[in-house]
């Protein structure tokens, strides 16, 4: 039992984070390094300090924290603030997202949080890189409710220049999810020269058509709104030249996937 951990953010009244209105719970921490991360602050495992530090939350709300990025917390802290929203939930077909980084590195207190909302009858989703034991899937597995799985890039070489790790784990884990009775919404970022080439279009559509139980297929635009944090936080932004895509180019890879016959929508 861990009934605590740390978080550097709890987003209230989400829309684009799984079904319905949800509160969406940030934990530190990521084993990937995505040159196009728009939480370049989940990183870092522990509280971190950076400068005119004003995109976080802080839930002490005390002003001498206010540079610090993340906070341990208590279990019982963070579902406070979760069971706040449960009449949101009660009329959207809503409830909790726990994202990151990655909310599998803090398995222990993950595993705590969803336990604590199962038993309110809060319904739960994981927002995964996959970057995780098979284990650490299992011990959550009866507790989560959806899973928003991130797949990036299909080839393996790619994938270690851009993300910073192998993507055989993530893949293997994705299938084995996916063979079981589960809720899982596929989360693809489009980035520019990086995700959407032909190839990678089609070898993940390929990918997907040999899985089960997605239910619905994301597509994530690349936008340049976290350029002030890499700022902030004195991180090279690798992508600071990247052009976000428009609508019509979108739309366009939207039409490649709609041939799996999934729901596809636009953005998270």
């Amino acid at each position: 039992m861990q009934n605590s951990g740390y978080i550097f953010d709890i987003k209230k009244y989400s829309v684009n984070d799984g079904p319905g209105i949800r509160t969406t719970v940030f934990l530190k921490g990521c084993p990937l390094t995505c040159w196009w991360c728009h939480n370049p602050e989940s990183r870092g495992t522990e509280p971190e300090k950076v400068d005119n530090c004003s995109f976080r939350w802080n839930l002490s709300h005390d002003p001498a924290q206010r540079n610090i990025i993340g906070s341990k917390v208590a279990v019982s802290e963070v579902m406070k603030e979760i069971e706040k929203d449960i009449p949101f939930y009660e009329e959207s077909k809503g409830g909790v997202t726990f994202s990151g980084g990655e909310p599998m590195l803090q398995i222990d207190f993950l595993y705590e949080l969803l336990s604590s909302c199962k038993k309110n009858d809060i319904s739960t989703a994981i927002d995964t890189t996959g970057y995780a034991s098979p284990a650490d899937f299992e011990k959550i597995y009866d507790i989560t409710d959806i899973f928003l799985y991130d797949l990036k890039l299909m080839d393996e070489k790619l994938h270690y220049e851009y993300c910073g790790v192998s993507n055989k784990l993530i893949h293997d884990n994705l299938r084995e999810l996916s063979s079981r009775d589960t809720k899982i919404i596929l989360r693809l970022p489009i980035i520019p020269t990086i995700t959407d080439s032909e190839e990678n279009i089609s070898r993940t559509i390929e990918f997907i058509s040999s899985l089960n139980n997605i239910r619905e297929i994301d597509l994530l635009p690349f936008h340049s709104t976290a350029k002030s944090k890499y700022e902030r936080m004195k991180i090279m932004n690798k992508v600071i030249e990247l052009i976000p895509p428009d609508k019509k180019y979108i739309n366009e890879i939207k039409n490649k996937f709609s041939e799996l016959g999934i729901p596809i929508k636009i953005g998270g």
